[in-house]
């Protein structure tokens, strides 16, 4: 077994602190209502993972390869250009995958990664197909790693 050497680690920097150093200043903004939106859909109070991710909850994984390690459940981090949103539960089974391509239709401008959304503004989204998006990733996150 071998617990991979990540970066992506909690640490106990203040969160409100980092959101306060985002560029432009509507990313600030917007971070702050991706924080309620989070705490709403998880329950959870946001945590900062690394220097620029912030999560909410925790899950531990084991590859078949031995490698493990711990990540947040759920996250964004505000990158200067756009948020990326983590959204990795919709990879649990192909069913979610469908899911979660059909909210991808209905949520507005946006641009998907292997697991990852880059929303540039919220103005530019459905915030209630996101909110959507982040529970499924949620609920799918719960259902295959167990809290």
């Amino acid at each position: 077994m071998t617990k991979a050497n990540l970066k992506t680690k909690p640490t106990d920097a203040d969160v409100l602190a980092f959101i306060e150093t985002a560029e432009p200043e509507v990313r600030r903004e917007e971070s702050f209502k991706l924080i309620e939106l989070f705490r709403k859909v998880t329950g959870e109070e946001p945590k900062m993972w690394g220097p620029s991710i912030i999560g909410f909850g925790s899950y531990d994984y084991k590859y078949e390869s031995g490698r493990e390690g711990t990540s947040p459940r759920s996250a964004f981090s505000p990158r200067k250009a756009k948020h990326s949103l983590y959204l990795m539960g919709a990879y649990c089974t192909p069913e979610a995958r469908a899911e979660q391509d059909r909210l991808f239709g209905l949520l507005g401008k946006h641009k998907v990664g292997k697991s990852c959304l880059y929303i540039n503004r919220l103005e530019q989204v459905d915030m209630n197909i996101l909110e959507e998006l982040i529970r499924n990733n949620w609920e799918l996150m719960n259902e295959r790693y167990p809290q």
